[in-house]
């Protein structure tokens, strides 16, 4: 069984997706995780996140191993674990510029489809119903507003401790948004036979209610 989760930055779609994962007893799968994990190598080394060629390159010699733990999902870089260090905006921005990149979107997304064809998943992105797994059997496209989103995540920052300006945080959502939505490979976008569900007035916790209710009467 597939379920994918689509939607854009700050949306709560993980949040949901690792609920629904745990009530349907599947894998749950952040591909975004995996392209920051990318970001942070590009980072790490220098090279330019919009260089296709030389993020290609880069990744010949890399490693991206997910890590599937009874807590959760952990990224390995070259065999050491960077959950720690890809949840941060600078890291966010440069995921969102690599996966622009087509090479690196081929070599992410024939790992994520070798996952799904051996697990019951649920997995989250920005093309996950369009492109990755077309013929999932349950699609959702999850949104809000982008001052609604960037709240959401400057209050995130906060909470974990990190300097964070409401602005600066909205400026950042609006820029990825309007990079996810005109890439010209797998742009964001909601899938035909997807059921759109928009969060705005909705704590995370009735987001979750929602969803779950509405997977339920879809599994009738």
């Amino acid at each position: 069984m597939h379920i994918a989760i689509d939607g854009p930055s700050g949306a709560g779609k993980s949040t949901v997706a690792k609920a629904l994962a745990r009530e349907m007893n599947c894998i749950y799968l952040d591909t975004g995780a995996m392209y920051r994990t990318v970001g942070l190598l590009a980072t790490r080394l220098g090279v330019d996140t919009h260089d296709d060629k030389a993020l290609a390159k880069m990744l010949k010699n890399a490693k991206i191993e997910v890590k599937l733990l009874p807590e959760g999902q952990h990224m390995l870089l070259n065999g050491e674990d960077v959950e720690g260090l890809i949840r941060n905006e600078t890291i966010a921005m440069a995921a969102s510029d690599v996966a622009v990149c087509p090479s690196v979107r081929k070599i992410l997304v024939d790992i994520q489809r070798a996952i799904a064809e051996e697990n019951d998943v649920v997995m989250d992105g920005r093309d996950i119903g369009t492109h990755v797994l077309p013929n999932a059997e349950y699609k959702f496209f999850v949104t809000a507003s982008p001052e609604v989103r960037a709240k959401r995540r400057y209050d995130q920052l906060i909470k974990n401790g990190q300097e964070a300006d409401y602005e600066q945080v909205l400026t950042d959502v609006k820029n990825r948004d309007y990079q996810d939505t005109h890439r010209a490979e797998s742009p964001l976008q909601v899938a035909e036979d997807a059921v759109e569900v928009n969060t705005d007035g909705l704590t995370i916790e009735e987001e979750v209610s929602l969803l779950m209710a509405m997977t339920g009467q879809l599994l009738g």
